[in-house]
């Protein structure tokens, strides 16, 4: 597969470009005073109430390199707020989804969050390297060898996070910035009875630059903030 790797040392496939202006082809065709936030390509309207928020692949480091880890992302957001999200995995045939007070579904399903309550034995995923704006080595060292967390990191933050809204992962973590990667998981994960906030458990709006991102199963979520709170920092 050819691939571009961009300054960030991540890389970018004729796949990421095509999907990315085909949303912005039917978004300006359909919904044409909407904006379009997406990671390749945006087509920012001035005071947009709607924008469509989307990663064309979540997961372009591993898809690129053969291995079956992918996701398409969008979200529709109002002033700020997620309202519709949707995640597909092409390999799976999963269709995650979600509407604003309406749950959260795979493949038209129902799903809903774990109950675990304790960091020993949860799953966990945990994103980012030396560019992200914030540290998380400390935060997941203590959770790894103090709290026994298992941890995995995908390099992809959007599947784990929808699996966090199935109730396979208990909790995701995300060092950056990037609001195409958080704002479907956002409605998803919250819609399935979860719990998502910046690093530090704040709101934050998701037509703009995140604070990083917490997305839980809500009963381990402050904890989790407390420990963000605690050990996370600030790259220079």
């Amino acid at each position: 597969m050819q691939k571009e790797w961009k300054a960030d040392v991540t890389p970018v496939t004729e796949t990421d470009f095509l999907i990315n202006k085909m949303l912005i082809e039917a978004v300006n065709s359909t919904f044409p005073s909407h904006g379009i936030l997406a990671e390749e390509e945006s087509d920012m309207k001035a005071g947009a109430e709607y924008v469509w928020v989307c990663d064309p692949v979540d997961g372009t480091m591993p898809f690129s390199h053969g291995v079956p880890i992918c996701a398409f992302s969008l979200a529709l957001v109002k002033d700020g707020e997620s309202i519709l999200g949707v995640v597909y995995d092409p390999f799976s045939d999963r269709l995650f989804s979600a509407v604003k007070n309406q749950g959260a579904m795979l493949n038209g399903n129902s799903i809903s969050v774990s109950k675990i309550d304790t960091f020993k034995g949860a799953l966990g995923d945990f994103e980012g390297g030396s560019s992200a704006h914030y540290d998380l080595f400390p935060m997941v060292r203590h959770l790894g060898m103090n709290e026994m967390t298992k941890l995995m990191k995908l390099s992809s933050f959007i599947y784990p996070s929808v699996l966090v809204a199935a109730g396979e992962f208990a909790f995701t973590l995300f060092p950056s910035k990037s609001t195409h990667d958080a704002a479907a998981v956002k409605i998803i994960v919250e819609e399935a009875g979860g719990k998502v906030t910046d690093i530090f458990g704040n709101e934050q709006r998701y037509d703009e630059p995140i604070n990083g991102l917490i997305a839980s199963n809500g009963i381990l979520h402050d904890r989790l903030v407390e420990l963000a709170k605690k050990f996370v920092e600030v790259r220079g």
